[in-house]
């Protein structure tokens, strides 16, 4: 392999390395008030997470091209029609072109109401991913009614505390 292959290739790594300890290192920790999400819906409403304080919040971050992630909707469309008068679900699908998460959501029966797109080429790059310091999905994050963050939950997770 030529010198200078090795040397971009390296350099490269390392750049992607550093990126995700900077990213996880400026996001929010567990017990840190969650950070302000404020965005459109895709029913084009204005939506702010600070507004759904006084509930339990689930959120969750996925992609309609995240294998994984599609694999897990039906559990996720199922607990929420389980809890939903516990906690509201708050999507946010990581796209390329923000008419892929629509479809997709749709595809998989999300029917609550906060569902957020957020359309960048570098779709880890989201503002929102950052705060949160996603660097891989499906992830999903419970926030207290108090709007503190409780961490990277399951929903096996999520349901014990719900059910306490």
């Amino acid at each position: 392999m030529p010198k200078f292959f090795k040397i971009t290739l390296l350099v490269a790594v390392a750049l992607v390395a550093i990126g995700f300890v900077y990213i996880k290192s400026k996001a929010a920790s567990e017990g840190d008030p969650a950070p302000q999400i404020s965005a459109e819906l895709v029913d084009g409403s204005k939506f702010k997470l600070s507004d759904l304080q006084g509930d339990y919040v689930l959120l969750s971050f996925w992609g309609s091209w995240c294998g994984p992630c599609r694999v897990k909707a039906p559990a996720l469309v199922q607990f929420h029609q389980k809890h939903a008068s516990k906690l509201k679900v708050v999507s946010v699908a990581l796209e390329k072109e923000s008419k892929a998460g629509e479809a997709a959501a749709k595809q998989d029966g999300f029917t609550w109401k906060y569902q957020i797109v957020e359309e960048s080429q570098f779709v880890m790059m989201s503002s929102t991913a950052q705060d949160y310091g996603v660097t891989e999905i499906p992830k999903m994050f419970l926030i207290s009614p108090e709007g503190k963050l409780l961490g990277e939950k399951s929903l096996k997770e999520i349901e014990e505390i719900l059910n306490k």
